[in-house]
């Protein structure tokens, strides 16, 4: 769902392309096959959340651009989790901005290449048909919650579809939060869970969505699925009571 009068950051010529769609008030969208990353517009430059597929890291560069702004302005890159299909394409897209990339502990290994996981079940598959992503050097690691590098951006520690799973909450327009794969989007607001066959610990992933659900924030968007763009923290109470019932 998009607010109408938004737009601002898009150049004209540019919106009404299926390639990104501004969600709020610089914060876009940018759809790469069934995944979402997204491009802040900020004082000092633009930052990612995810990168999305491997091998789409032109389509990242060219919403980027629609924003009047160039590649060289990415200056920081925020991963919410290790999945390929979220990291895909951090290597290309540092290589060409120079952004510092910035994901949780855990996850950090996976990224970098230093620990290496098999793949099992459908991550099986995924990895037949999908490239490996360029492993990729994390600059900055985080722990826990709070502030860190980036203003304006509060780090959310949200384990269960990865152990070292990251939301992340941006101090605009009454709040917004990127939940990555923390929940997902779907039909008239209503939220949904991960896949069983790609969370690792589904008691986890439980727990940070009545956590998110504490908190207050307007908009959500997604790493999967539809944002939403009014009265998401009451759609993540609901979603939590809902999960609480299924013990």
């Amino acid at each position: 769902m998009m607010q109408s009068g938004l737009m601002r950051h898009i150049r004209p010529d540019a919106r009404h392309n299926d390639v990104m769609r501004e969600v709020i008030d610089g914060v876009i969208e940018i759809p790469i096959g069934y995944v979402n990353a997204y491009a802040v517009v900020v004082d000092d430059g633009v930052v990612l959340i995810d990168t999305g597929l491997p091998g789409r890291a032109d389509k990242v560069a060219s919403a980027v651009a629609a924003t009047r702004h160039r590649i060289g302005e990415v200056h920081t890159i925020l991963l919410t989790h290790w999945h390929p299909d979220h990291v895909g394409g951090v290597a290309e897209l540092r290589r060409r901005s120079g952004a510092r990339i910035v994901a949780h502990a855990i996850d950090t290994p996976l990224i970098t290449g230093e620990e290496i996981r098999s793949a099992k079940g459908v991550m099986r598959v995924v990895a037949a048909v999908m490239p490996a992503p360029e492993r990729v050097p994390v600059d900055e690691t985080l722990t826990g919650d709070g502030p860190f590098s980036v203003p304006g951006f509060t780090a959310l520690h949200t384990p269960g579809h990865t152990r070292g799973h990251m939301s992340f909450l941006l101090d605009r327009g009454n709040g917004v939060l990127f939940a990555g794969d923390a929940a997902g989007g779907g039909r008239n607001g209503r939220l949904r869970r991960s896949p069983r066959m790609v969370t690792e610990d589904r008691a986890a992933e439980s727990a940070s969505v009545a956590r998110l659900a504490e908190l207050d924030f307007e908009a959500a968007v997604f790493g999967h699925g539809k944002s939403i763009s009014r009265e998401a923290a009451l759609r993540f109470r609901d979603f939590a009571a809902r999960l609480a019932t299924q013990g």
